[in-house]
């Protein structure tokens, strides 16, 4: 059987991850990656070397231009992706074709293929994100899909009701969890020496996207955040770069020019799965409003501080601590750090 699945940033390849290495090792697969959107920007990290380190083959490299920077370049960046994925389904045949999330650019990729009748398993269908246009995109995926791999129960139900029907979809878990189970993390010392960064040091984890439903308000949002961090005390900050996002650009150049004037401060492009998850075993706390403080986190389960409406509607653990891109919601925020007790991962996601 051949299996085609489409990756187009870093956040979806480390979540694929666990899953491409049991398509490759049974023989019955046949499993091509096609990689397009960030991946192959160098604005980005050019993250396709790190998937070629990882030791798979890429047999497909669409370029699509990818350009979140303003309303108009996002509706550029779909409209090349359409075209240059109309080519590629005309040339390319495949049993099944395996699409992940929510991103506009991946959306892009599976409505190109839906003149072909090209079978689509969607994978992390049915959940809700409030403050980013991703939901319109999440559920179109779900619509042109067939097979639906769900993360948890109240996801599966929100599929069958989009879908009118239970059929085909499967509540298997989150693969990221499959990766924490599985992968054998850096220690500290080995991060250390890969990434020139001592995490015995107190260390707060750090991603903000944009909120793309109200973008014009991210730089607001930005400069609270950075505000709250001048001020925080006794931690170093790893900062995670934004996503190709409407205004990621701008939170890009906001957050680089803090990390160039704080010693204790470290920006990152990408760090590759287990450099990422290995991070956030040893972080003392996450702060920002990425996906990965509900999933990857609940699973220590690490103290999230997550930041905006970007991610509601997301299932909240007891782990995660909900406030606004304000100063001094922040910084009571991650005062609270102090009364966290490490409860038991919530395993919703298993």
């Amino acid at each position: 059987m051949k299996i085609g699945v489409l990756t187009s940033s870093r956040a979806d390849y480390s979540i694929y991850y666990p899953l491409l290495k049991a398509l490759e090792a049974d023989d019955f697969f046949k499993l091509e990656l096609i990689c397009f959107g960030t991946h192959l920007s160098e604005n980005y990290g050019r993250t396709v070397d790190n998937i070629i380190k990882d030791g798979f083959d890429v047999h497909h490299q669409v370029t699509t231009d990818i350009d979140g920077s303003t309303p108009g370049a996002v509706s550029k960046s779909i409209a090349n992706t359409i075209d240059s994925f109309s080519d590629f389904w005309a040339q390319e045949k495949f049993d099944w074709v395996i699409a992940l999330g929510d991103r506009y650019e991946m959306f892009a990729a599976c409505v190109s293929a839906l003149p072909y009748n090209i079978n689509l398993a969607h994978i992390h269908g049915g959940e809700k994100t409030l403050g980013a246009f991703d939901d319109a995109f999440r559920h179109s995926i779900t619509h042109m899909s067939k097979l639906h791999f769900v993360s948890a129960e109240p996801y599966a139900k929100r599929v069958a009701e989009l879908k009118g029907n239970a059929d085909c979809i499967f509540n298997v878990g989150a693969l990221s969890i499959d990766n924490l189970r599985s992968l054998e993390l850096l220690t500290k010392q080995e991060f250390q020496m890969q990434f020139g960064i001592d995490l015995s040091v107190p260390s707060i984890l750090i991603t903000m996207h944009p909120e793309t439903v109200s973008f014009g308000m991210n730089e607001q949002y930005a400069d609270q955040l950075i505000a709250s961090l001048s001020e925080i005390k006794g931690y170093q900050f790893i900062i995670t770069m934004p996503n190709a996002d409407t205004m990621g650009g701008m939170i890009r150049i906001k957050l680089n020019n803090f990390i160039d004037n704080c010693d204790m401060a470290f920006g990152v492009e990408s760090f590759g799965t287990i450099g990422y998850l290995s991070c956030m075993k040893h972080c003392s706390f996450l702060l920002g409003n990425t996906s990965s403080g509900f999933i990857e986190a609940s699973y220590f389960p690490k103290y999230v501080v997550n930041l905006g409406d970007r991610q509601n509607g997301r299932i909240v653990t007891k782990n995660i601590y909900n406030t606004a891109f304000d100063k001094t919601a922040i910084l009571e925020a991650v005062a609270g750090f102090q009364h966290f007790k490490g409860n038991q991962s919530s395993g919703i996601y298993g």
